[in-house]
């Protein structure tokens, strides 16, 4: 078994979806003259969206509001960060919200402001994550919370697993507070990421020290010389923001790969991967909400994964349309088309995943006491 090495797609049978599918969706576009990139609708979320988080920021720093109020503004900020990420900085660092290179790289630095790290991202994500999806030992997304969250047979089994349908839900708020204060640092350092060997310029590691600095000026230090809080009132809007931003991004992430019909590859022993790779996202990735216009606002499109991983270089506020087209390329070819008609449907569908595998570590843990009873009754 492979889980390390280098993974190659082996298309033995020859698939026609994805030139097919990527057909129909270049003919859409060409049919009703539209571009690829942001369009009046995407101006106006990015205007929403980043003129929303500015706004609060500057309320919260006004001084002008009670300790609860402030708190309440906190949360706020925290979601309108995750929105920010999943509606303009996501498009920007996949090339996607504009053909001119500078505006998605402008964009980008968004990302960064906001305690994340858009070199790294691009790493993990775009490269790994979109080709390499559910794959165990490469695609770092499903690596929730190793020895505490399990996912896939590949994850070692340990004893607590059995309880992850009960806590994962809130381990996911942590999600942002780790990316800000240890994941990007550890990531950055690592030259083999995914199976991938590499080699960071020296130039991107100095920008991600620069930017997590702004970070925590903006965001610890400035608050603290400004507000008119005590030390113990910030630290909890602070974490409570962060908590708020994580959990979303965590749910909105779990929802698109770890759900009940989401497949988790493995490699053969020569690092295979026996099928197209359009064909390998389309078993591995789901939708959710689809036709739920707030769902999608909000996402940022990635309630409509299957057609972000097929296309990633188009921007999100055109995945209504596309869907169609995706959908019925997929029944034509008798390829999976995974969607989970509500976000709830989504959330009940991640949670018996969840307790699959936590059965599956109270198994083990049934298998250790009766092995433990066996000798000890051989004694």
């Amino acid at each position: 078994m492979n889980m390390s090495g280098k993974v190659r797609f082996i298309d033995a049978q020859k698939s026609q979806f994805y030139s097919t599918v990527r057909g129909r969706v270049n003919d859409y576009f060409k049919e009703q003259r539209l571009s690829k990139n942001a369009n009046a609708l995407m101006y106006f979320k990015t205007t929403f969206f980043l003129g929303g988080l500015i706004f609060i920021y500057c309320l919260i720093l006004s001084n002008k509001f009670n300790p609860l109020f402030m708190f309440l503004l906190a949360i706020l900020l925290g979601m309108f960060t995750a929105f920010v990420g999943f509606n303009v900085c996501h498009d920007a660092i996949h090339g996607a919200y504009s053909s001119k290179s500078y505006v998605n790289r402008a964009l980008g630095y968004v990302f960064n402001i906001l305690g994340a790290n858009a070199y790294v991202w691009n790493i993990s994500h775009n490269i790994i994550h979109h080709t390499y999806t559910n794959i165990s030992g490469h695609d770092g997304d499903i690596e929730i919370a190793p020895g505490l969250i399990r996912v896939t047979h590949e994850d070692k089994i340990f004893k607590i697993q059995m309880y992850q349908h009960i806590y994962a839900f809130l381990l996911y708020g942590f999600a942002s507070l780790a990316w800000v204060f240890n994941k990007d640092y550890q990531l950055i350092h690592k030259n083999n990421l995914g199976g991938l060997n590499l080699k960071h310029p020296q130039n991107e590691i100095v920008k991600m020290y620069f930017f997590k600095a702004v970070y925590y000026f903006l965001f610890i230090v400035l608050p603290l010389l400004i507000l008119k809080l005590s030390w113990w009132q910030f630290i909890i809007g602070f974490v409570a923001m962060h908590l708020v931003e994580g959990w979303i991004m965590g749910i909105v992430f779990q929802l698109a790969h770890v759900v009940e019909d989401s497949d988790f590859p493995i490699p053969t022993s020569d690092g295979n991967i026996e099928e197209a790779w359009a064909v390998h996202q389309m078993r591995t990735t789901a939708n959710f909400s689809k036709d739920n216009g707030w769902i999608t606002w909000f996402c940022g499109g990635l309630n409509m994964q299957i057609e972000h991983h097929l296309f990633p270089k188009i921007c999100h506020v055109h995945y209504p349309k596309i869907s169609v087209i995706v959908e019925q390329t997929a029944k034509e070819f008798n390829v999976p088309y995974l969607a989970n008609k509500t976000i709830f449907d989504a959330v009940r569908s991640h949670y018996k995943m969840l307790r699959k595998f936590g059965v599956d570590a109270q198994g083990n843990q049934d298998k250790v006491v009766d092995n433990e009873f066996h000798n000890l009754n051989l004694k």
